[in-house]
């Protein structure tokens, strides 16, 4: 798998805003068949730099409810927590 093809997009939250910060640690959503070493490799070819571990969490599709029924279908999704090396920083979210 093509390194565009892992990674879909970065994830702009609060939790991954406080992981940039404070724990050196990058969240990207990924294709849902990509694995830990995949991801790796195509965060270092797209960026430029030394990635440390990748952690990966998936969330497993279902349904949205309200009053114990259901009205729509959530879709599931995958995501990756790559954790660089001291001193590396990926400079795509700087200045926003």
């Amino acid at each position: 798998m093509d390194h565009t093809q892992v990674l879909i997009k970065p994830l702009i939250s609060e939790k991954a805003t406080l992981a940039k910060e404070t724990t050196n640690q990058v969240v990207f959503y990924v294709h849902p068949a990509a694995n830990k070493i995949e991801v790796k490799k195509a965060v270092e070819k797209a960026f430029n730099v030394t990635v440390e571990r990748v952690n990966m969490v998936r969330k497993r599709p279902g349904m949205r409810r309200k009053f114990g029924r259901a009205i729509a279908k959530v879709s599931g999704s995958k995501k990756a927590y790559v954790t660089l090396a001291a001193g590396e920083k990926i400079e795509f979210f700087e200045g926003v």
